[in-house]
């Protein structure tokens, strides 16, 4: 066997390669284009590269789903028991029982049986304190990297202060793993351009953050291969510019499909008692349907929202590989310069107590605002210090910090690009080892595996 690392640097495309990535644009004469996974969003796209199987088959359908038989919308669970298709490893097992596989922050990392488990895991206090940390397996290896790298940056992962740091923080693990346990397979998840082209968008001025990726990428492809490692680099989707917001669950409020709860002067969305709703996922949203007798009207809705470029009915899930329980009745494909908010309430007065804050397990959708400072804050270190001042002396507080407007948000993902320029890519260490060309999403799994078992 010959060990093998895949380095995931999201929302890496041909267009960005050039003068400010010199580390990647060097690492390989030739670069693939993957034809992206339906959805392209990081749960389904992940899946799909580690089972070579479309969502019908695996399961993942988004990044979260209503799931019907609790009556809870969930976004980012963690379980690996939810994927429902053989993993990599154990393709790899099956070959050479002494194969050993790394997850280094791809996701469904828990209840896994990968050798070397790294994924973020907050401490979630009974007091309400939220606390940065991490789940490590074996366990013993989050003490060793607390002591190594200090605390993982949760903070600068995700929300308002995502930042290189963050990566950075990975990439060391992901070579302190490499150093311990000498892994066949090391997956490596770097998700710094994600959040900075969902901000501005690709059009912006990102020299400043693609230079930092790429020094980060440089000093772990470098230190990887001299090691004698083969270096796989690919990405999960492009992120193309958007500039209009699609608030389907406010269009199908308006029409009496969503029924909303109402608790101390704010409003929620009440699943069990609506007859239509949208688990809003990027560019591609779940409308879940309660009684078949309304999927046309529910369909009429959604079809006369400017902005809404395909409703996907039983035939046209099938047909992108989305024919699967978990998904909605319908699923929506945003046009190309459109995405799709969670929204639901028509006034902000009236929006929820967690609209304003980060908290991805409680919305029930995506949430790209979480990248954002409400710029109606006069002074928002202010306030943030404030806040932290509460928290630190253990009384409990809320970092309401997030905007509502969704216009802020400048990139989005989850349809296929128009352009090849803008489609994810996959890059190798290896010569001929990645034709060019386009190479499908359910053939990376092939790929990695070639790496690891041809000389």
């Amino acid at each position: 066997m010959q060990r093998t690392a895949v380095i995931d640097v999201v929302g890496l495309t041909k267009r960005l390669l050039g003068p400010h990535t010199p580390n990647l644009s060097a690492f390989s004469d030739e670069v693939a284009v993957i034809d992206a996974a339906m959805p392209a969003l990081t749960c389904s796209a992940q899946t799909t590269y580690l089972t070579g199987k479309l969502p019908a088959e695996h399961g993942i359908v988004g990044n979260g789903w209503y799931f019907r038989e609790l009556d809870q919308v969930w976004l980012w669970r963690q379980s690996n028991r939810l994927v429902q298709a053989p993993r990599i490893w154990h393709i790899a097992r099956e070959r050479d029982p002494l194969f050993t596989c790394a997850n280094t922050f791809w996701w469904y990392a828990m209840a896994t049986d990968a050798d070397i488990t790294l994924t973020p895991r907050p401490l979630y206090c009974a007091d309400g304190l939220k606390l940065p940390d991490f789940y490590a397996q074996p366990a013993a290896l989050r003490s060793s990297l607390r002591e190594q790298l200090g605390p993982f940056p949760l903070f600068q992962f995700w929300g308002p202060g995502a930042s290189i740091r963050s990566s950075q923080w990975i990439a060391d693990a992901a070579l302190a793993v490499e150093m311990q346990f000498m892994p066949t397979l090391n997956l490596i998840y770097l998700p710094h351009l994600d959040y900075c082209l969902q901000r501005v968008g690709p059009d912006a001025d990102i020299a400043a953050e693609l230079r930092a990726i790429d020094a980060v990428c440089g000093e772990l492809i470098d230190a990887l291969r001299h090691r004698g490692v083969r270096v796989v680099v690919l990405s999960e989707y492009g992120i193309t510019p958007v500039s209009r917001p699609v608030h389907i669950n406010r269009a199908l409020r308006e029409a009496g499909f969503v029924s909303i709860k109402q608790d101390l002067g704010r409003e929620y969305l009440d699943t069990g008692a609506s007859l239509a709703f949208a688990v809003a996922d990027h560019q591609v949203a779940h409308v879940y349907v309660r009684d078949r007798r309304d999927l046309a009207e529910v369909r009429r809705v959604c079809e006369r929202l400017p902005g809404v470029g395909e409703v996907l009915d039983e035939t046209g899930r099938r047909h992108h590989g989305l024919g699967h329980p978990r998904a909605g009745e319908l699923v929506l494909l945003a046009e190309p310069n459109s995405w799709f908010t969670y929204y639901f309430w028509f006034d902000d007065k009236a929006a929820p107590d967690y609209a304003r804050t980060v908290d991805i397990h409680n919305k029930p959708g995506y949430d790209p605002v979480e990248l954002f400072i409400d710029p109606g804050i006069r002074f928002p270190k202010l306030k943030i210090g404030a806040t932290l001042a509460r928290k630190a002396l253990g009384m409990r507080y809320t970092m309401d910090v997030i905007p509502l407007d969704a216009s802020l948000v400048r990139g989005s993902h989850g349809i296929r690009p128009l352009a090849d320029a803008d489609a994810p890519i996959l890059m190798s260490s290896e010569r001929n080892r990645i034709t060019r060309g386009k190479v499908p999403a359910t053939g990376v799994c092939s790929v990695l595996l070639d790496h690891v078992f041809t000389p």
